[in-house]
């Protein structure tokens, strides 16, 4: 078997055990009827606006995209329709907007349209982070303050440690309400800052393709776990 088939097989490998792993009850979200909700995959950023600049100048949206790109196809492997928000490296602003600022402004406001008009829609949003000392690092989930955020993304910080990273001791925590998009939305909401660009370690992690698979393996597999206790 060669190195990327192998890969691929403990990748899935690693989404079926957290996707069945029995160590946490994650409570119930009503969504008034019982409808299964439909993932909607936000890749952070795109276009003009790269987002942060990792140490060896790849843009943040770069590697959001890798990411959601494999979450994608993980969870097509295992039967899900995800709703991906933007699949190449593009701004989702509208046509008439000029100024870089109007570009963000609209792309914003488009991507929370595009989540508040999927029919049963929970938000999971891809970035990654970055801070003026090099020495911080792991990924950090972020709940919106609506319905059932928090217990996913309790659920899934615990699952991110458990498959990527054994020695992230941080918690999940609100998100902070000058995030437009985590903000406007009516829906369950987590974003995921995947690590720190600033770490030399880290960032070298986060530019290969067998580290976005354990991250996209890691997060596919908390869902389904999610999910079918919905």
């Amino acid at each position: 078997m060669g190195q990327w088939a192998l890969l691929w097989v403990l990748v899935l490998a690693t989404a079926c055990y957290l996707a069945l792993w029995p160590g946490q009850v994650v409570p119930t979200v009503a969504n008034g009827n019982g409808t299964r909700p439909t993932l909607v995959l936000d890749a952070g950023h795109g276009g003009e606006d790269g987002g942060a600049v990792s140490l060896t100048g790849v843009p943040e949206s770069t590697i959001n995209l890798a990411i959601v790109e494999r979450m994608d196809l993980l969870l097509g492997l295992c039967g899900r329709t995800p709703v991906v928000l933007r699949q190449s490296d593009v701004s989702l602003h509208d046509p008439d907007a000029d100024t870089l600022r109007e570009k963000k402004a609209s792309d914003l406001k488009n991507r929370v349209m595009a989540v508040e008009d999927t029919e049963h829609g929970v938000l999971l949003s891809i970035h990654q982070n970055m801070f003026t000392n090099a020495k911080y690092h792991g990924a950090q989930v972020f709940f919106a303050s609506t319905d059932g955020s928090q217990e996913w993304a309790v659920h899934t910080q615990e699952a991110l440690r458990q498959a990527v990273d054994p020695d992230n001791e941080r918690q999940a925590k609100p998100i902070p309400d000058t995030v437009y998009l985590m903000n406007h939305i009516s829906c369950p909401a987590i974003l995921v800052e995947c690590g720190f660009l600033s770490n030399p370690e880290e960032e070298e992690k986060l530019r290969s393709e067998s580290y976005q698979l354990q991250l996209a393996a890691a997060l596919a597999g908390a869902w389904l776990q999610y999910e079918k206790n919905l």
